[in-house]
C-alpha cells in the first residue's frame, strides 16, 4: 500500500540523524557471514559477496524515527526478504523474526511484517553501500515500521516459534512498531514477556 500522509506524530528532516546506542562496530567484511537460523527447514550463511549477487531489490519509501522525525523518499537496494523465507523455509508455527547486530544490539518484527514487499535487507542506501555509520554491511528495511526495528550490522536472522525481547522492547518499545497505528511502546498489559532467548 503506498501512503501519502505522514504517519501520525512524524515530521520530515532533512537528513538522517545517527544513533549507535552501542557503539560502531568495525566488520571485518573478509570474514563477515549473516547466518539465517532458528524454526526453519534450511539453516544457512550469506558473505558480504554473495548478498550483493542476490541484490535484485529496490524500495523507495519514508524512514521514520520512533523519536518523531522522518526522512522523506530514501532508495534503498538489496536482498528481498522473500528470498530469505524461501531458502530458508520457515517451520509450521514461526510467529517473529529475531534480529542481531554485529554490536550486539537485537531487535524482532512479527514474522508476517517481513512478508511483504516493502521488507528487503538492504545494502545500499540512495545508490551507494551502505556507510559504516548508516550499518554497513547489510541492515533489515521494513518500511512499515519505526526504524528501532532496522538492525544496523546485521549479522543473525533468527526465526522464532516464540517471542522475546530485544533491545529496546526490554526497555519498553512495542512489540510490533507499526508506525501507521503509532505503536511507539507496550501497552499496559505485560504481554509477550520474555526477558531471555530462546536459542
Amino acid at each position: 500500500m503506498v501512503q501519502n500522509l505522514l504517519p501520525p506524530g512524524q515530521k520530515y528532516v532533512k537528513r538522517f540523524i545517527i544513533y549507535a546506542e552501542l557503539g560502531v562496530p568495525e566488520v571485518d567484511i573478509s570474514t563477515y557471514n549473516l547466518s539465517v537460523q532458528g524454526n526453519v527447514k534450511n539453516k544457512f550463511s550469506l558473505t558480504y559477496e554473495e548478498l550483493k549477487s542476490l541484490s535484485t531489490a529496490k524500495l523507495k519509501s519514508d524512514f521514520h524515527c520512533v523519536t518523531g522525525w522522518s526522512v522523506k523518499d530514501v532508495l534503498w537496494e538489496g536482498v528481498p526478504f522473500s528470498y530469505i523465507i524461501n531458502r530458508a523455509e520457515p517451520l509450521e508455527g514461526t510467529e517473529w523474526v529475531f534480529f542481531v547486530s554485529a554490536d550486539g544490539y537485537t531487535s524482532i518484527v512479527p514474522f508476517e511484517d517481513v512478508k511483504g514487499d516493502d521488507a528487503i535487507l538492504a545494502l545500499y542506501m540512495n545508490g551507494q553501500p551502505l556507510s559504516k555509520e548508516q550499518g554497513f554491511p547489510v541492515r533489515p528495511i521494513i518500511a512499515h515500521l519505526y526504524g528501532w526495528k532496522s538492525a544496523k550490522w546485521l549479522t543473525e536472522i533468527h526465526f522464532l516459534k516464540e517471542y522475546i525481547d530485544g533491545y529496546w522492547e526490554e526497555r519498553g518499545y512495542h512489540e510490533r512498531g507499526d508506525v501507521w497505528k503509532e505503536e511507539r511502546f507496550k501497552g499496559m498489559s505485560g504481554r509477550h514477556t520474555r526477558r531471555r532467548p530462546l536459542f
